[in-house]
């Protein structure tokens, strides 16, 4: 499920007609990233996996903030003192 979820999400990357469209792609894609270590983690039994799964999300929150400040619009009485 994780492998679908995530070659849908990367074909989404590729062809998304938007930026938007691929922003979540990525988020979906590194939430799927994020879910499979986590699920591999739960069936070896150890925790080494936890600072990639906390770099992902990191990755993930930054990307997303730095892509909506960037298209956002603009404040209209910033740009007109």
């Amino acid at each position: 499920m994780f492998t679908v979820g995530a070659l849908a999400s990367v074909y989404r990357v590729v062809r998304g007609p938007s930026l938007i469209d691929r922003v979540i792609a990525s988020d979906v894609l590194l939430t799927t990233l994020i879910l499979a270590a986590g699920a591999e983690m739960v069936y070896n039994g150890h925790t080494r996996s936890i600072p990639l799964m906390v770099a992902l999300a990191a990755t993930a929150v930054l990307g997303s903030i730095a892509v909506a400040r960037h298209v956002s619009p603009k404040d209209s009485a910033k740009a007109n003192p």
